[in-house]
């Protein structure tokens, strides 16, 4: 007699939310991105549309770790015009699949919250890595979801409560401000992003751009600079020109990031060429290919790889042991 069909589970964006244990994933992440160099996670090409007017883009990824009981497909929209109506400006959900059998197991409508958490999460992991020893401020520009959650999820690989912030509109600004002091941070806006790479050892720029927000000469020796919001074409927040002056390059996925990360008009521009950059799997098992001196200046150039959702989607159902999933 054949086997029953599984009913997929439907878990709602609170319950998704609540299953999630940050130090945990943390490691978690960490271990799916040297799993991703290691060339155990199968993950296609990104499929991506995108929208003129209004502006707007949509993201697909999709894979699974060989020998893993799901594979995931994820959607995630982002539309930030949507901020000017009050609305969110990102929405989306993950799928999770069976890898033995193909059967759809679960729903997460979890409306991109898990991409910003896996996002925010991979900048921990990445400044646990890279960032240098002595952090006396946090940088974070932009003013949306990723520079509340970048700081959140900072909190815990480093001491640092001081953070200085710079967004476009200074009625933003405050309002990140207000949120991240909620979250027990010291916070002082500047009102360029100059002074926040003056003023900054660790660096995280959060804001969608078409160009660089702030000088290569402006970030002092010894500074570690995130950049997770160049994760399309055409998109851009860091000075090519600090390609060629930082000694450690990282990229989340070496493919993805020459293709629409920063990494991409730095490649073009002929700042640096692609044996001067590391993949974050591999460095994250290899310590010593990362930073090696206090003095020096890092790049991590997060795009977003599709193992960053196969993780936390499975951390979620395992935490969550439904009977369907267990």
């Amino acid at each position: 007699m054949p086997e029953s069909l599984p009913q997929p589970i439907i878990v709602s964006a609170e319950d998704c939310e609540r299953a999630v244990d940050v130090p945990e994933l943390i490691e978690e992440i960490a271990a799916g991105f040297i799993a991703y160099t290691a060339k155990e996670v199968v993950v296609p090409p990104v499929g991506y549309l995108g929208f003129g007017e209004p502006t707007g883009d949509v993201h697909v990824k999709y894979g699974y770790v060989r020998g893993g009981e799901v594979f995931v497909i994820k959607v995630a929209a982002g539309f930030p015009q949507n901020s000017a109506r009050g609305l969110p400006t990102g929405d989306g959900c993950m799928l999770v699949f069976s890898s033995r059998t193909g059967f759809l197991l679960a729903v997460l409508l979890d409306r991109s919250r898990l991409t910003d958490l896996r996002t925010a999460v991979a900048g921990a992991v990445v400044a646990r890595a890279l960032a240098p020893t002595r952090i006396e401020r946090i940088g974070i520009v932009g003013t949306g979801v990723q520079a509340r959650l970048q700081p959140l999820m900072l909190m815990h690989v480093t001491s640092c409560r001081d953070v200085v912030l710079y967004g476009r509109s200074a009625e933003r600004a405050a309002a990140c401000a207000g949120d991240l002091e909620s979250m027990g941070f010291r916070v002082t806006v500047l009102d360029s992003a100059e002074k926040v790479a003056e003023s900054a050892e660790l660096i995280v720029t959060t804001a969608a751009s078409r160009s660089a927000h702030f000088r290569a000469e402006a970030v002092r020796p010894g500074t570690h600079v995130t950049g997770v919001g160049a994760d399309a074409p055409g998109k851009q927040e860091l000075d090519a020109a600090l390609f060629a002056r930082a000694q450690v390059v990282v990229a989340d996925s070496i493919e993805q990031c020459a293709d629409h990360g920063d990494l991409a008009p730095a490649l073009a521009a002929g700042a640096i060429t692609l044996d001067r950059v590391r993949e974050l799997g591999a460095v994250l098992a290899n310590p010593s290919l990362g930073r090696t001196s206090q003095d020096q200046i890092s790049i991590a150039d997060l795009t977003g790889v599709a193992v960053q959702d196969i993780v936390i989607a499975s951390h979620v159902l395992r935490r969550l042991s439904p009977p369907s999933i267990a």
